[in-house]
């Protein structure tokens, strides 16, 4: 059975490409940011398995395959009858930050009931994955916050992205109060610095990172693009400079990252609660090298590297000072 089970959204990302001719072409790709975890890690040769809802449609089928095709255990992805599969359009605003357009009234994934769960994934797996984005709505809200409870009595170690999307919230206040509702029972935490500062209610990132860990997380990652990241830990914080690539496209690139640190830790001889800042460290590193080869190509999913091709970007790329 899978290590690692990752449960939320799965969608289709249609993101724009140049046509020579042609205006607003747009490629369909898989997405979502829990199914990006996933099969990163896979890619990797983790051991991976997925807990959400498509549609049945076609675009719910793509995904489905999808999931085949990167060895992802796909057994607790629901098909729903009646609901359409959530679509993302990507753009880019004036200044060159990204947009999200979702068509999602309401769409598949958020549709996922708790009597719906496969909770043999979750009894056999050594880490359970979510991000907020199944937190917008009912019935999944009450589905993955109950899976989440469920794992963490088991004894799981439980990972968390607040993958913030302004547009599927009703307001910032009410997404605020919905993010930090699970992080009582969060062992690994992404964020980026701005959810840092919604989540904590501080400026400054080591304080933040200080109250982050006083609630009870083990592992506070914050992903900073072109800088890195900085990982904080037992024993201490660092700050990790990222690897020098060509960067065409980051769609993804945050997910590749956490997928590669969560493959990482599922693949280590340690116990988790013998782990040190020194083996998130070492995650780390790989994780930075992992997302910097995505972001050097186009399309999400199709950009994650392997196993050998993180390990060569390692030998041979240089770090950005």
């Amino acid at each position: 059975m899978p290590k690692i089970i990752a449960m939320g959204e799965v969608l289709i990302d249609f993101t724009p490409i140049e046509v020579e001719g042609e205006k607003n072409v747009v490629q369909q790709n898989a997405g979502g940011s829990p199914a990006n975890v996933a099969v990163q890690a896979s890619k990797l040769g983790g051991d991976c398995g997925f807990i959400g809802k498509v549609g049945k449609d076609k675009f719910g089928m793509f995904l489905k395959e999808m999931f085949a095709e990167n060895n992802v255990n796909a057994k607790g992805l629901i098909i729903d009858e009646k609901a359409a599969t959530t679509l993302a359009f990507i753009g880019a605003d004036e200044e060159g930050k990204r947009t999200y357009n979702f068509y999602r009234n309401p769409g598949a994934d958020t549709l996922i009931n708790y009597s719906e769960v496969d909770f043999n994934l979750i009894d056999d797996c050594e880490i359970f994955h979510f991000g907020s984005l199944s937190l917008t709505d009912e019935p999944s809200r009450s589905a993955v916050t109950r899976a989440v409870e469920y794992a963490k009595s088991k004894g799981k170690i439980i990972s968390y992205d607040p993958n913030y999307r302004e547009s599927l919230w009703t307001s910032e206040e009410s997404a605020i109060d919905a993010m930090k509702s699970v992080l009582q029972y969060v062992d690994i935490l992404k964020l980026s610095e701005d959810e840092m500062r919604m989540l904590t209610d501080s400026e400054k990132l080591i304080q933040g990172i200080a109250v982050l860990i006083k609630m009870g997380v083990k592992v506070v990652i914050v992903t900073q693009g072109p800088r890195g990241c900085i990982v904080a830990g037992k024993g201490g914080i660092e700050v990790l400079p990222t690897y020098d690539v060509n960067v065409i496209d980051t769609l993804g690139a945050g997910d590749s990252f956490f997928g590669a640190f969560l493959y990482k830790l599922s693949e280590s001889e340690k116990a988790f609660s013998d782990m040190t800042i020194r083996d998130y460290i070492e995650f780390a590193d790989f994780a930075n090298a992992c997302g910097a080869l995505t972001s050097a190509k186009y399309g999400g999913i199709k950009s994650m590297p392997n196993y050998d091709e993180v390990m060569d970007c390692m030998a041979n790329v240089k770090k950005l000072k």
